[in-house]
């Protein structure tokens, strides 16, 4: 049986807000860190025949060129914050608008004016690099643009790749972890400071907003998405938005929610009790939690070493497995977890159709079973987690609390 918790979480319960020398050492980690990543990349062109990989996620650029935009500013960049890597020169793509940007964050490139229209500079960014085959990360750009690059370089041929940088992304370093585990604490300590304004009547869009507040004047830069604040029947909503329903007594209330620090990102789901829970809610939440706690306990012995290297798609069933016993199977519709870093949703995953390869380490992912029943109620517990063999541990990087807790009243 699941504890039940009267006492609510205090934001001092939870690990403070980054420093400014924490950031300016980041930032420093990032620097020395850049070389040893592209070479990573550039050691991959004799594989595949190429002479350069052209990049267009904002995610790989920050990674591999220091170049950074904020989030969602990539949809009014035009090209800006595209890249081409050779063997010998890194070119970043900045209009009038990011120049002076790139210059500062990117140093050891070569900025590139960009316009709107990345035909009419293609074949002098090629050229300049000589590039004859281009990788091109294929999933992340239009059949209509790979036509016109086509068009503008005809004696250049494009490579269609994938997962290049993803995968070298998914294995963390020291400094990157230590940003998401920063991240977390941020998202732990504004639960904690709201938990206490839950009251029967306030709505799901104040709490957002509260949340939202306690993140952003807590030591972080951005939201890693949108905060999800759901509560009764809006609850089996699994990414649903914040409205004007109020909480209810008797009701679960959702919350789903990140914060961004120094680029990297958290991502933690909490499902509360406003008042006493019903029969039916509890039962649900000790499924999800048994549920998270199976899939912990497996990788946690294959960190450890005592069993085979597991995969993401054996973390996925051993919580599947636990909800389809307890005759839930059809209420949870999506995957165990997902890797998190400078993406909120990145490598490894953890999910039906996940890879069965070994997952890397040290690496950093969710695990955030649920159950979702439409109409009437839903929850899901989610928590990050350091995966390190090296280490041999399973780290829960969320701290805020998973036992039972009933708030408002």
């Amino acid at each position: 049986m699941t504890a039940i918790v009267r006492h609510l979480p205090h934001p001092a319960d939870f690990t403070a807000p980054p420093a400014a020398a924490d950031l300016s050492r980041w930032a420093e980690a990032d620097r020395a860190a850049r070389p040893a990543r592209l070479a990573r990349l550039r050691a991959r062109f004799a594989g595949q025949g190429v002479d350069a990989y052209f990049g267009v996620r904002p995610e790989h650029m920050r990674y591999l060129t220091g170049f950074s935009l904020e989030d969602g500013e990539d949809r009014v960049a035009g090209n800006s914050g595209r890249f081409l890597i050779s063997g010998d020169e890194i070119v970043v793509l900045a209009d009038s608008r990011y120049r002076l940007q790139a210059v500062a964050q990117a140093p050891e490139a070569r900025i590139a004016a960009a316009t709107y229209d990345l035909g009419a500079i293609w074949p002098e960014i090629v050229a300049s690099a000589g590039a004859k085959r281009v990788a091109v990360e294929s999933g992340f750009i239009s059949h209509q643009q790979w036509t016109e690059l086509e068009k503008a370089a005809p004696d250049v041929e494009l490579v269609p790749v994938a997962s290049w940088v993803e995968a070298d992304r998914a294995t963390k370093e020291p400094d990157e972890i230590e940003r998401i585990r920063a991240a977390c604490a941020v998202a732990d300590r504004a639960l904690a400071a709201i938990v206490r304004r839950i009251k029967p009547g306030v709505t799901e869009h104040k709490l957002a907003l509260a949340l939202e507040w306690e993140m952003r004047t807590g030591g972080a830069e951005a939201l890693a998405f949108g905060v999800a604040c759901l509560t009764g029947p809006d609850a089996a909503l699994p990414h649903g938005s914040p409205s004007e329903r109020e909480v209810c007594g008797g009701q679960v209330l959702l919350f789903d929610f990140g914060a961004m620090v120094a680029g990297y990102r958290s991502d933690m789901t909490r499902t509360l009790f406003v008042g006493e829970p019903t029969a039916r809610d509890l039962a649900i939440y000790e499924i999800v939690a048994a549920a998270q706690n199976a899939s912990v306990e497996l990788l946690t012995a294959s960190a450890r070493g005592e069993r085979p290297a597991a995969s993401g798609r054996e973390g996925d069933a051993a919580a599947r497995q636990v909800i389809e016993a307890a005759g839930h199977g059809e209420h949870f519709g999506h995957g165990t977890g997902h890797g998190i870093g400078l993406a909120t949703h990145e490598l490894p995953s953890l999910g039906r159709v996940a890879s069965e390869d070994p997952l890397p380490s040290p690496t950093v992912f969710s695990i955030e079973p649920g159950i979702y029943i439409d109409g009437e109620t839903g929850v899901r517990i989610e928590d990050l987690v350091l995966y390190d063999t090296g280490a041999r541990q399973l780290e829960r990087l969320t701290c805020f609390p998973r036992e039972v807790i009933v708030v408002g009243v």
